[in-house]
Formats: structure tokens, C-alpha cells, sequence
């Protein structure tokens, strides 16, 4: 037998050991491949149909970002699982330089071994990728809004990129692995798993300290919703939520836990002598990466599922109902000939329409918009609205512009709306007003908030005509006149609304100021937006819960010779099967839930928060979210669960 049969062999005699760093390795090189394979796609590189110009350098810039990320993190989640094994085999290691190996020679088996790992996993990893090429393309295309989804292409240069980028990681891993084991004696090697660890304290303090910076931060939160939108009040509530999960995990638990154990009619109770005492070191031990996991998980869930909610259809329709808005300020003939060719256009493709306008006036005071009741009314019937009256020529009532003003004037009518009165001034025309309760329903939508009073037609002409005559301005200078068409099925423009939106705004103006949206063409820009950033962060974020939930076997495994030795001791004192299987279902039930459970709570937060912004339900968003991931770690537990019983079944007397 050579040197190089003998690594290989350490590899398969160490299967047991190395598979989760085989697996995690591959599922690795398998994301960075996906990444790579729409970093280089044709319709992506190129821009996708009916999309901006933004979309397509934000899909190649984010693709390229993330294709960095995913490099740094595997480097040190590869370099983390190495160093996780070395530790279990320091034992080995010791024999052989006792039996003559050399350090060089030692160093050049761990480098034989990690590449040999390595060229596997990039093999394994490339190929998993080609075979899920297609359904990935399918569902990156559903998530982008394409027509007829990303057709598959063969990746050439996307498999280059990953097996050049992965043999220098794995390269670099492998030169690093000698480094770990070059510190310590050889009496440090052999001895290494007889060195007792400390019994884990915790300040009850600082334990009671992360339930009120965990409470305080999840108060923060519902206090921007409710109260103030304050970024700065919500990042200080985040940065709070974080401070206390790591207290929880290094302090609360582990204070708990000695709680419990100085309960001595529950700590002498069947089991629980061995699963509370063992638990205590697990839970100090693994405090940090529960942390990571909690956190990346929960932001991983709450990024995912906002992004899915941003890119509903319901959100655009209810921040804008029209799906066509043209804005022009003068009554020219070109804003004449482009309003006739939406509406030629729209019957061509026999779509039914209603189209209304409005014309706004500035008031002076506090910057508000003024719009004409018959106007409001027109367009409030097209989209199944309540039609409002006003008793006086004085009258007036406020209609929101937007999500946030609709919630404000929402809150109002809840709590009992009392009359007002407002003054209103145009240029040099001053008129009191007397509110009426306010329009809760968003017929005149505005890019940012600002308050809409409607008034009545007679008021509205007199302060019309006072602002032309002071500016001096002609009858055909509308202000901004919106002309709006309502559209049932305005997803179903999509056909030809890109194409109308470019006629129009390529067409050249004499005078005034002019624009063209369609609300399908905003909704697709939105959609591929926020679907890259959805696939850049929900494929990094099943990276980062697979790195986490790779940790906690790794946790486990580097324990397993200590725990062998530990219940094959008992095992002669008595310890049953059933009994060793309730200690470590009720300990690995931890360690892989726990974490998890902390971020469905945090994430649930946010999307409770996220649920009072907007009207349409998130709670099936968040519970896919959550069963998804869910599913994928109970998966992931009873496959740890039965190997690590078999083992330990096979060392049991």
C-alpha cells in the first residue's frame, strides 16, 4: 500500500466522520454552481423582456455579490468542519508519530485527504447542479415573472468558475488543516480527550437581562408600526433582539438548566440525572452557534417571506388601482394624440376600460393637494367605491394617498371622526372648510404621503381660476392633470403595455411636462427586483441554515468517542435502550429545535409588524416559510437521530 492509497483509505475508514463535511461541501459547490449558472445565463446577462435597465445590472452585480459571499462563508465553514474532525482524530494523530510518521509526512496526509474530499464534492456538486439546472431555471423564472420562464443553456464557463474557485478553496483548506494540529505535544495528542471541562456558570443577571432586551426590542418594534416609523427606533429594537438572543443561549439556558438540576424531586427523577447534567455542557458548549443560528435563521425567514409579500400583485394594486396613469400639465395637442392612442390601444386588444381624470391645486399653507368632488366620484364609482357628497359649497372631507395616510385616516374613523375645520389657501384665494369624515379607500394614489382634501366643484373652479390669474397663466396649464384608466384585469395588459409605455415616452414634446406609467410594467420591475434579491437571499439563507444545521452534527460528532466511553459506562451500571433513546432524543430535540424555535418567534414578530402595514394577508407567506424549513431540519434531525442511536447501540453493553 502507498501513501496515496493510505489517505484514501483514511478517508474511507473515517466515512462516518467526514460525510457531513462531504455533504455540506457538496450542497456548497452546489448553491455556488446554481449562483454561477445565473450569473452567466443569456436572458439574465442580456436583461429580461419588459424589465429596466436597474433590474438587469442589480441580477449581475447581486449574482456576482453573492457568488463572493458564498466563497467567504463556505472558506470558513469548511475550515470550521476541518478543524471539527482534526480534533476527534488528535488521538491518531498521536499513534502516528509514534510510530515514525514524520510532520511532513503528516501534513501531506492531511493534504492528500482534503483534496481528495474536495475534488469529490466539486464533482458531486456540479453534477447535482446540472441535474437541478433545469428545475432551478423553472422556478428562478416564476420568481423573475419571465413569460416563458429561463430556458436552459449548457453552462460552460458557470462550471469552469466553480471548479477553479473551489480547488483554490479547497486547496487553501487543505494547506491550512496542518496548522491546526502543529500546535501541542505529543503527549497533548494522545491525551487529548482525557482533559476534564469545567462546570459552565452564568450570571442571573445577565440571564434576566436578555429577557428584557429580547422584550424591549420586540416593543420597539410594534412602536414603529404603531407609533412612530422611526428607522432609527427600529434598528436600536434589532440590535436589542440580538443582544438578547446571545444572552439567552450563553446565559439564560445555561441558568435555567442549573435551576432545574437544583430542583432534586425533578433532577433525581427516572432520566433526567444524566439528560439535565449532560445538557448543561451541550448547551455552554454549542451557546454561539445556537446564536448564529438563531440569527441567521430568523433573518432568513423574515427576508424571504417580505420579499415574497412585497412582490404580491395586492400590494401594487393597492398602493395604485389604475393601470394606466398619464400625468400632463399642459393641454397640448401631443398629450391629446397619446391619451387617444392608450385608449385605441386598449380597445384593439379588447380590453374593457373606464377612464377619469383630475386636476390637483397646491394649497399654499401645508402643501396639500386639492382635488374637485365630481372627479373623486367618477373615479371612485369605476373601481367600486363609495360615491361621496358634500352639503355646503364650504364642505370638504380627506382622502388618503397612500398606505401610510389610509391607516392614519382608518384610525380616525375608528375612534370617532369630529368635525373640523381647516383653512385652505390658493396663491391669493383663502376659504375655511368644514371636514367631513374622512375616504378610507386610496382613489387618488401619490408617491409619498401628503395630504388630499376634496372639495366641492364650485369652491374648486374659484380656486382654480385665482391661481391662473395670479401666475398669469392661461386655461389650457392644468397643474398636473391625471388622467387614469381602470382596468380589471390589468395583469392581463402585459402583453402589449411595455411596448405602449415606450411609444408614448419616446415621443418627442413642444412644451410642458408629461409622463406614462402602467401599473403591470411597475408591478414587473418591483417583481424581478425584489425576485433577485428573494433568490439571492433565499438561496443564501438555505446555504447559511445548512451550514447551521452541519455545526450541530459537527458538535455532535466531536464528542461521540467521550460519549461512547460515558454511556458504555452506564450501560454497565444498567442503562436500557429505551432510556439511552429518551436522553439523547431529548437532547439532540434540543439542540436542533432550539435555535429554530427562537427564530420562528423573532420571525413571527416581524411578520405581525410586517401584517399591520399592509391589507393583505402575509400569514400564508410566513407559515410556508416556516414549514419549509421546518420540514427540511426535522428531516435533518431523524437522520442524525438514527445514525447516532445505532452507533451508540453498538458500544451499549
Amino acid at each position: 500500500m502507498n501513501f496515496r492509497q493510505f489517505a484514501i483509505n483514511n478517508v474511507v475508514r473515517n466515512k462516518r466522520i467526514y460525510l457531513a463535511h462531504f455533504l455540506s461541501s457538496t450542497f456548497s459547490v452546489m448553491i455556488f454552481f446554481t449562483y454561477a449558472l445565473l450569473l452567466f445565463h443569456p436572458d439574465l446577462k442580456d436583461g429580461l423582456r419588459g424589465s429596466s435597465e436597474t433590474v438587469t445590472v442589480l441580477a449581475n452585480q447581486g449574482f456576482m455579490i453573492a457568488e463572493i459571499i458564498i466563497f467567504i462563508f463556505s472558506f470558513l465553514f469548511l475550515l470550521y468542519s476541518v478543524g471539527s474532525f482534526l480534533k476527534t482524530r488528535k488521538k491518531e494523530f498521536g499513534i502516528f508519530l509514534i510510530i515514525g510518521m514524520t510532520r511532513k509526512q503528516m501534513n501531506r496526509l492531511l493534504f492528500m485527504e482534503n483534496m481528495c474530499i474536495g475534488i469529490a464534492a466539486i464533482a458531486a456538486g456540479v453534477g447535482l447542479g446540472m441535474i437541478f439546472g433545469k428545475l432551478i431555471l423553472l422556478i428562478c423564472g416564476s420568481l423573475l415573472a419571465v413569460e416563458n420562464s429561463l430556458r436552459f443553456y449548457f453552462p460552460l464557463k458557470a462550471i469552469a468558475l466553480t471548479a477553479v474557485a473551489f480547488l483554490i478553496l479547497f486547496a487553501v483548506i487543505a494547506l491550512s488543516s496542518s496548522l491546526l494540529i502543529r500546535k501541542g505535544t505529543l503527549i497533548d495528542l494522545v491525551k487529548s480527550e482525557e482533559k476534564p471541562k469545567p462546570e459552565p456558570k452564568a450570571s442571573r443577571m445577565l440571564a434576566f437581562l436578555s429577557v428584557l432586551l429580547i422584550g424591549g426590542g420586540y416593543a420597539g418594534v410594534f412602536a414603529f408600526v404603531w407609533v412612530t416609523y422611526s428607522f432609527p427606533l427600529l434598528l436600536g429594537s434589532v440590535i436589542m433582539v440580538i443582544a438578547g438572543t446571545y444572552l439567552l443561549f450563553t446565559q439564560l439556558s445555561v441558568y435555567v438548566i442549573r435551576a432545574l438540576k437544583r430542583n432534586q424531586r425533578l433532577f433525581f427523577r427516572k432520566t433526567n440525572v444524566l439528560f439535565l447534567s449532560e445538557l448543561t455542557y451541550r448547551m455552554k458548549d454549542n451557546a454561539v452557534m445556537f446564536f448564529m443560528v438563531s440569527v441567521i435563521s430568523a433573518s432568513a425567514f423574515t427576508g424571504i417571506g417580505t420579499m415574497l409579500a412585497i412582490a404580491d400583485p395586492g400590494l401594487s394594486s393597492m398602493t395604485n388601482p389604475y393601470a394606466f396613469t398619464y400625468t400632463n400639465s399642459w393641454d397640448t395637442p401631443e398629450a391629446e394624440g397619446d391619451i387617444r392612442q392608450i385608449e385605441e390601444t386598449l380597445i384593439d386588444h379588447e380590453v374593457p376600460y373606464i377612464k377619469g381624470s383630475y386636476t390637483q391645486l397646491y394649497e399654499n399653507n401645508t402643501g396639500s393637494n386639492i382635488i374637485k368632488l365630481s372627479e373623486y366620484n367618477h373615479l371612485a364609482k369605476a373601481l367600486g367605491y363609495e360615491e361621496r357628497t358634500l352639503d355646503k359649497e364650504n364642505g370638504a372631507f380627506m382622502t388618503p394617498s397612500n398606505l401610510t395616510a389610509r391607516k392614519e385616516l382608518r384610525k380616525q374613523v375608528e375612534q370617532g371622526f369630529s368635525p373640523t375645520q381647516v383653512d385652505l389657501e390658493v396663491e391669493n384665494y383663502h376659504q375655511q372648510v368644514q371636514l367631513s369624515p374622512p375616504a378610507t379607500e386610496i382613489v387618488i394614489p401619490v408617491d409619498f404621503k401628503v395630504d388630499i382634501y376634496v372639495i366641492s366643484d364650485e369652491l374648486f373652479e374659484k380656486m382654480k381660476r385665482a391661481y391662473n390669474e395670479f401666475l398669469d397663466l392661461s386655461e389650457d396649464y392644468y397643474s398636473n392633470k391625471m388622467t387614469q384608466f381602470v382596468v380589471e384585469d390589468w395583469m392581463g395588459t402585459r402583453a402589449f403595455a411595455p411596448e405602449l409605455v415606450n411609444s408614448i415616452q419616446d415621443q418627442p414634446r413642444t412644451k410642458g411636462y408629461f409622463m406614462f406609467s402602467a401599473l403591470v410594467v411597475d408591478w414587473l420591475n418591483s417583481k424581478q427586483t425584489n425576485g433577485i434579491i428573494l433568490i439571492l437571499s433565499g438561496l443564501i439563507g438555505i446555504v447559511f441554515f445548512t451550514f447551521a444545521a452541519s455545526f450541530t452534527y459537527f458538535r455532535l460528532y466531536a464528542d461521540l468517542e467521550r460519549d461512547e466511553a460515558q454511556y458504555r459506562m452506564i450501560g454497565k451500571m444498567g442503562l436500557s435502550r429505551p432510556e439511552l433513546r429518551k436522553i439523547v432524543t431529548q437532547q439532540l430535540l434540543l439542540m436542533f429545535f432550539l435555535p429554530l424555535l427562537i427564530a420562528l418567534i423573532h420571525s413571527s414578530v416581524a411578520f405581525v409588524a410586517l401584517q399591520q402595514l399592509v391589507d393583505f394577508s402575509v400569514m400564508g407567506y410566513s407559515l410556508r416559510i416556516f414549514f419549509v424549513f421546518a420540514t427540511m431540519q426535522i428531516l435533518f434531525f431523524a437522520l442524525v437521530r438514527w445514525r447516532y442511536l445505532r452507533h451508540m447501540y453498538s458500544k451499549l453493553i
